[in-house]
C-alpha cells in the first residue's frame, strides 16, 4: 500500500499537512508493507528537508499511490482518477464553489473520504482541527482587545513558531477587569478555555457574571441551556433542543450588558435562534466591544459576522448604528474577528495533533480492517456514485439517475 501526502495547491496555500516527518516514519513502521511518499512543497510548515532527513521519499509524481491525503480541497484539475482521497471537501452543505469539484470526483471514479464525515457509530466526529481554532480564536480576541484600547500589543499568532511561543507571547497581555464569555462545550471551546488559563483568568458562574463586579479579568463558559429557552415555556430538554431548535428562543440578551469580549465557539444550527439581533446591538446596554467569532458563520448566529477575515487581515469594525463595516478599532465600531481557517495560524502543532488522530483512529480501518464501517461512513463517493448517506447531494452534483442509487 502506498500513501501519497499531497502538497496544498489550493490558493491561498495551506501550511498544514496530514503527517509530520516523524509520523510518516511511524506509519511505515506500524503498518507493514506501507510506504509514504510526500509531494515537495515550498510553503508547508514542515520543510522538504525535514522529511528527507527522516528518510521519507519525496516525489512530485504521486500517480502510483493507492491513497492520497491532503487537508484542503484538491484543485479539480489535479485529481487523479480511480484513487482514494482524504481531505476536507466542503461539499456536504452544497457549497456552490465546490460543486464542480464533486462532479469531477464522481466523473473520475474517486472514493472521497471527507475528514469531516469520519464519525463513530453515533455519528460523532472523531477527528478535526477545532481545538486549535479555539486556541487561536481566543488569542486573536485578546490581541484585538489590547489593540482596541491600546493596552498592549501582541505578536500575531501566525508569526509565532508554535503553541509554546504563542502562550509565552500571550503572557505580555495586561488585561483590565474585563468580563469574557466563551460559548460552547466542544473541542473549540476547550481550546479557548485552555488559552484563557495561560493568563490565570478567573472562571465564574453565569450568575456571578450578571450579578457581581470583580477587580480582575473573569470569564464564563456558557452552554446552550444558559442562553436558550423553550418558546412554550416547557423545561429545558437538550435532546429536544438539538432535534427542534426552531422551538426555542435566545436569552443571550441577559449577558450582553456585562460582557466586554465574546469568544463564540458554539456550533449553530440555522434553524436555531441567533444569539442576538442587529437591533439588540444598537441598544445602549449592549456592552460587547470585541467579538472573536471562531465559528465564522456568515450571517449566522452573530449578526455582525457579515464576512470572513484572513490571517493577514484578521479584523474589521462593525458599526451597529449604520450596520456597515468601518475601521476595526474605532470607538464607534465593534471589533470583529472572523478568520475562517484559524488552525492555519499554528500549522505545525495543528498538523502534529491531527496526524496523531489519523494514525490512531483512521489508518487501522483504512489499511487493515474497516469492520466498524468507519471509512464507508466517511465516504461521500465510491465507485462513481454518491454513497447512500449523501444521496441528498444528487441535485447539487447533477448526478445522473443511474448514479443516485448508491
Amino acid at each position: 500500500m502506498k500513501i501519497g501526502i499531497l502538497r496544498e495547491d489550493k490558493m491561498p496555500h495551506d501550511k498544514r499537512v496530514a503527517f509530520t516527518p516523524e509520523q510518516c516514519l511511524m506509519v511505515q513502521n506500524s503498518f507493514p508493507d506501507t510506504e509514504v511518499v510526500v509531494q515537495p512543497s515550498d510553503w508547508r510548515s514542515y520543510t522538504n528537508e525535514e522529511y528527507i532527513t527522516k528518510g521519507i521519499k519525496m516525489d512530485e509524481d504521486v500517480s502510483d499511490c493507492d491513497i492520497l491525503m491532503g487537508i484542503k480541497e484538491v484543485p479539480k484539475q489535479n485529481l487523479i482518477a480511480n484513487k482514494k482521497y482524504l481531505f476536507f471537501s466542503h461539499t456536504i452543505k452544497k457549497q456552490p464553489h465546490n460543486k464542480e469539484l464533486l462532479q469531477t470526483i464522481l466523473k473520475k471514479n474517486i472514493q472521497l473520504i471527507d475528514y469531516e464525515c469520519l464519525t463513530d457509530a453515533d455519528f460523532n466526529r472523531i477527528i478535526g482541527f477545532g481545538y486549535y481554532a479555539g486556541i487561536v480564536g481566543a488569542y486573536n480576541g485578546i490581541l484585538a482587545y489590547g489593540k482596541k484600547y491600546k493596552l498592549f500589543d501582541l505578536k500575531p499568532a501566525h508569526l509565532c513558531y508554535d503553541k509554546k511561543e504563542l502562550k509565552e507571547e500571550l503572557k505580555k497581555a495586561n488585561l483590565t477587569n474585563i468580563k469574557i464569555i466563551v460559548t460552547g462545550n466542544g473541542r473549540v471551546a476547550n481550546g479557548a478555555v485552555e488559552l484563557l488559563g495561560v493568563l490565570d483568568i478567573r472562571r465564574i458562574t453565569s450568575y456571578e457574571f450578571t450579578h457581581y463586579s470583580f477587580r480582575e479579568p473573569t470569564y464564563v463558559q456558557l452552554h446552550s441551556p444558559n442562553y436558550n429557552e423553550a418558546i412554550d415555556g416547557s423545561p429545558w430538554n437538550t435532546d429536544n433542543f438539538y432535534k427542534h431548535p426552531e422551538k426555542f428562543r435566545s436569552t443571550f440578551g441577559k449577558y450582553t450588558k456585562d460582557c466586554d469580549l465574546l469568544i463564540h465557539c458554539s456550533f449553530w444550527d440555522p434553524r436555531a435562534p441567533v444569539l442576538f439581533t442587529k437591533k439588540d446591538m444598537r441598544s445602549p446596554d449592549f456592552r460587547i466591544s470585541v467579538i472573536a467569532d471562531v465559528t465564522c458563520d456568515i450571517n449566522g448566529s452573530i449578526p455582525s459576522t457579515v464576512k470572513s477575515t484572513t490571517i493577514e487581515d484578521k479584523f474589521y469594525g462593525y458599526n451597529p448604528v449604520t450596520e456597515s463595516i468601518g475601521d476595526a478599532f474605532s470607538n464607534d465600531t465593534i471589533t470583529v474577528m472572523a478568520v475562517d481557517n484559524l488552525p492555519c495560524e499554528l500549522p505545525r502543532n495543528a498538523s502534529e495533533d491531527f496526524g496523531k488522530e489519523l494514525i490512531e483512529k483512521v489508518l487501522p480501518a483504512l489499511l487493515i480492517n474497516d469492520d466498524q464501517g468507519l471509512i464507508d461512513r466517511g465516504s461521500i463517493t465510491k465507485d462513481g456514485k454518491l454513497m447512500p448517506r449523501f444521496n441528498y447531494l444528487s441535485d447539487y452534483a447533477l448526478v445522473a439517475p443511474n448514479l443516485q442509487k448508491g
